[in-house]
């Protein structure tokens, strides 16, 4: 007999449980320690699988980002000084951020694209409800938001669940 597996708009269940992929679509904006993202692996209860998806990017279009960036920001405190408006510390943190980019890149570092998937299962829908609160809570401590990866579902929980060698 065939295994059979049902899409919804916002998750997947299959013979098993019922399961839904989050994004992590905001990282933090200020330091954090290395263990950042424990409250997101290690709630205990939750069945999850978190992934962390590396794409180096061509040195070429890491530049072109950067001087996007580096544009952005100087029209912004333009507009910001034209308007009498103050700068902040998070702008200039970012703005030195892209100033660190740029000195990495030109010694020869490469340029990281990152993205973060968290995939989560519970044997009932009401349970995974439950479960998603709880890990997207859990992300708010480690200063990171998550986003529903809405009509999506199968092709995010192949790439959150079974990571290996796949890009996204």
């Amino acid at each position: 007999m065939e295994p059979k597996h049902t899409e919804t708009w916002g998750g997947l269940r299959t013979d098993s449980a019922h399961h839904c992929v989050l994004w992590i679509s905001e990282w933090p904006r200020s330091l954090v320690y290395p263990g950042f993202l424990a409250p997101v692996a290690l709630s205990s209860g939750i069945q999850r699988s978190l992934s962390l998806l590396y794409t180096p990017l061509r040195s070429d279009i890491a530049a072109r980002d950067i001087r996007k960036k580096k544009v952005e920001y100087i029209s912004d405190a333009t507009q910001r000084a034209r308007i009498g408006q103050i700068e902040d510390a998070s702008q200039t943190a970012e703005y030195h951020d892209v100033l660190q980019q740029e000195s990495e890149l030109t010694a020869g570092h490469g340029v990281l694209r990152y993205s973060g998937l968290i995939s989560i299962s519970a044997p009932s829908e009401s349970e995974l409800e439950s479960a998603v609160a709880a890990i997207e809570q859990a992300a708010i401590q480690a200063s990171c938001e998550t986003r529903r990866l809405v009509g999506q579902q199968a092709q995010a929980f192949t790439a959150a669940a079974l990571p290996l060698a796949r890009t996204i």
